[in-house]
């Protein structure tokens, strides 16, 4: 069992029930979720022991959300608790050519707020190997950017990887500062970033169109770069296939076609989940294979998390049991 440490904000989910549009909609669905609590979930459903940093309301919605966390296998020993309010988003569920939505109600959350303090970096990161961080975080407050970069320094004198998902969004970064302020002493952590193009260009400042040799000599400690490919056919049917390079060599994968897409939300922190637990277990190739199975299972099942077993990520990758009841 590998020690993998991760940490953010995890939101209230509001979501519409049958696909119904925000003006249509009379109820929502309630549910949980946030990036890196995600990939936490994943890594440990594939039988790894993950801490999940955060803060959540000192109330009843945010003691829910903790014992959400708890049931998806995440150890929150160091969570904490504390006044203010719950960071929320509302989802709009699409079909056909009709997109899904996302509206965000997370200012002056308490996570963004305090993050966590005074944290026992020695407890938490006691025969750790690796964290997991995304680009949300720093991207929310002057807070939650120190806490992160205090994270990697840590990391960093213990020799414990790191990945970072760098996860620009737009709607954010409104504190006063841009990623580009932020971004680059984070990511110079990185044994692995899961990006793209756009990541490199609004984080690190890089033109259009870099390569990703660029990346690697910008950051002298990065061994792997992992980038997603997405083809939309519609908002129920997408092709999904994804890269892993490192300074000397390219691996792709499989193409998969997914029809009948019931959700595309957390496929992104699915494939993170998937790919680092191959690149703790098993080879690069397999850990890449790894990733876009996880991500290909997410799109069939709804909710922000992939709870799922490594046999069913291996049957996938093997193409076996493929629209089969299973007895």
């Amino acid at each position: 069992m590998k020690k993998i440490v991760t940490l953010g904000e995890v939101m209230l989910r509001l979501s519409t029930p049958n696909h119904e549009r925000f003006f249509q909609a009379s109820n929502f669905e309630i549910e949980f979720g946030g990036s890196e609590a995600n990939v936490g979930a994943t890594l440990a459903s594939l039988g790894n022991h993950v801490i999940y940093l955060s803060s959540f309301p000192d109330h009843e919605i945010g003691k829910a959300c903790v014992a959400k966390l708890r049931r998806n296998g995440l150890d929150t020993t160091f969570v904490q608790l504390a006044d203010g309010r719950m960071g929320t988003y509302f989802l709009e569920h699409g079909a056909m050519q009709r997109s899904s939505k996302i509206i965000y109600d997370r200012s002056d959350s308490v996570f963004s707020k305090r993050a966590c303090q005074n944290l026992n970096w020695d407890q938490v990161l006691r025969n750790a190997e690796w964290l997991h961080w995304s680009g949300i975080t720093p991207a929310l407050s002057q807070t939650t950017a120190d806490f992160t970069l205090e994270a990697l320094k840590q990391c960093d004198a213990r020799g414990i990887k790191v990945s970072a998902d760098p996860s620009y969004r737009s709607n954010l970064w409104d504190y006063g500062k841009s990623p580009t302020d932020i971004m680059p002493e984070l990511l110079a952590f990185s044994d692995l970033i899961i990006g793209g193009a756009r990541d490199f260009e609004t984080c690190l400042g890089l033109n259009s169109g870099s390569s990703h040799q660029e990346v690697f000599e910008l950051i002298p400690k990065l061994k792997w770069i992992a980038t997603s490919n997405r083809v939309p056919v519609d908002a129920s049917e997408n092709l999904f296939s994804a890269s892993l390079h490192s300074k000397e060599s390219i691996i792709n994968s499989r193409e998969y076609q997914l029809k009948n897409i019931v959700e595309r939300v957390g496929t992104g922190d699915a494939f993170a989940g998937g790919l680092i637990h191959g690149l703790l277990h098993e080879s690069e190739e397999r850990a890449l294979d790894l990733g876009v199975a996880a991500a290909v299972l997410k799109h069939s099942m709804p909710g922000d998390v992939l709870n799922c077993t490594l046999e069913e990520l291996n049957e996938i990758i093997d193409q076996e049991t493929f629209g089969r009841i299973k007895r």
